[in-house]
């Protein structure tokens, strides 16, 4: 068999400017990877480099030959876990770079099979988990209103970003607008450990979920400090990238958040999340800013979550690529009519 392989580069802008503790956010750009075998079926998946992990498209472009030279050298994309060895030992970084090779690989041996992905790794495509749809951190207002659009558009789960000096203000806010939403927040590393147990403390009046990455990765002792004191749930994400990183969560925190750009490919995220089952925690899927050359493939994890973060498409002002539906949130597996990972060009 003979594989073929390209890859592009794509500039989204996003729908509204994004902002976290860490900045602001107008557009992502993405490196869509497309594999082909001698059948003319195509493999699609996406590259949604953050700079908080060092990768942007540049670097994601500049390591696509090697990796890809690897796929077309193996030749046979059902040796899926002999192709992701060899990723990770010709670029031992690069996570999404590696992801969107894993992705283009899954997609294009389901669409040989002539299977969605999720029959392929025996899921239930029942067994599904409603994504939460993210409000950024913008001026009360603005935050009140875009609320307000996200209710209109029918999410019925939203995730706000903290880690100002109005925190408090913005969810009395937010709740205000949106009293029955499940809810929880993201302070993307923001707060000292005690600041952080004092908000949650008065964050928990508002009927949160839980609260993602208080402190940053570097404190690991900051975070255990917060998990044992804290009046709600923690979600470890900044601090657990890959497996590995599950041991030395797993008395940290109750939730491990993984990202496939951050865990380097699906192979890596099913381990992931096995992991955190044995070590007793819970699971969270998020994305980063991505087309559904990307969130498609996450998407099929669903039956295996308690929690997703798969809003990355939604947010963009237009996406080059359908993906699985998800009205008002809802993954819904049972209604892809697609075989691979559903993505395919608008």
């Amino acid at each position: 068999m003979s594989l073929e392989t390209a890859f592009e580069r794509v500039t989204m802008p996003l729908e509204f400017p994004f902002t976290i503790a860490r900045g602001t956010a107008t557009e992502a750009e993405n490196v869509i990877v497309k594999i082909e075998d001698d059948e003319g079926n195509v493999g699609i998946g996406g590259a949604g480099p953050s700079s908080h992990y060092g990768e942007t498209a540049a670097t994601v472009e500049a390591v696509l030959p090697d990796l890809l030279a690897v796929v077309e050298d193996v030749g046979d994309p059902h040796e899926l876990e002999t192709i992701e060895r060899r990723l990770c030992g010709t670029v031992e970084r690069n996570p999404a770079a590696r992801c969107a090779v894993s992705i283009a690989l899954h997609d294009l041996v389901a669409k040989r099979l002539e299977v969605p992905l999720y029959r392929y790794w025996g899921l239930d495509p029942a067994e599904t988990v409603e994504s939460s749809y993210t409000i950024g951190i913008d001026d009360t207002e603005t935050m009140r209103e875009k609320t307000e659009l996200a209710l209109e558009r029918g999410y019925g789960t939203l995730k706000v970003k903290l880690g100002t000096n109005r925190d408090l203000e913005i969810i009395e806010t937010i709740r205000d607008v949106a009293p029955d939403v499940r809810l929880y927040v993201d302070a993307n590393e923001a707060w000292t450990p005690r600041e952080a147990v004092t908000k949650i403390d008065r964050l928990a009046a508002y009927d949160l979920e839980f609260v993602e990455q208080p402190v940053p990765a570097e404190q690991p002792e900051g975070l255990q400090y917060v998990y044992e004191r804290a009046a709600l749930p923690i979600a470890a994400d900044e601090s657990c990238l890959t497996a590995a990183d599950v041991p030395q969560i797993a008395d940290r925190c109750d939730i491990a958040n993984l990202k496939l750009m951050k865990c380097g490919g699906l192979r890596e995220a099913i381990r992931l999340i096995h992991t955190a089952r044995a070590h007793g925690l819970q699971v969270m899927c998020g994305c980063m800013s991505e087309s559904n050359a990307s969130i498609a493939a996450a998407a099929h994890l669903a039956p295996l979550l308690d929690y997703a973060d798969l809003d990355g498409s939604l947010l963009l002002a237009e996406d080059p690529y359908d993906g699985v539906p998800m009205p008002g949130g809802v993954i819904d597996l049972e209604n892809l009519e697609r075989v691979g990972t559903g993505v395919r060009e608008r």
